[in-house]
């Protein structure tokens, strides 16, 4: 995890900002749902994504390496192993 020096204020109502240089860069648009995870004291925010990363299968997806990936493509990933 890196640094990018930015720092937000948490307002009245408990929300922040995202920088439009981090949106861009993670491509995270304007009604995109975001994923939040915890981690001992670290608050993670990822771009929620149902579907596998590689053909859009919403159907018996796993975690792989932390991204969300279909039965049939973790299958073909272990095969090229």
């Amino acid at each position: 995890m890196k640094s990018t020096g930015i720092v937000r204020k948490v307002d009245e109502l408990g929300r922040i900002v995202l920088p439009i240089s981090i949106r861009q860069t993670m491509d995270i648009n304007e009604k995109d749902s975001l994923e939040i995870f915890t981690d001992e004291n670290k608050i993670i925010l990822q771009k929620y994504q149902p579907c596998c990363i590689f053909c859009s299968n919403a159907d018996n997806i796993v975690y792989f390496s932390g991204k969300r990936i279909c039965e049939d493509c973790l299958a073909k990933i272990k095969q090229t192993l």
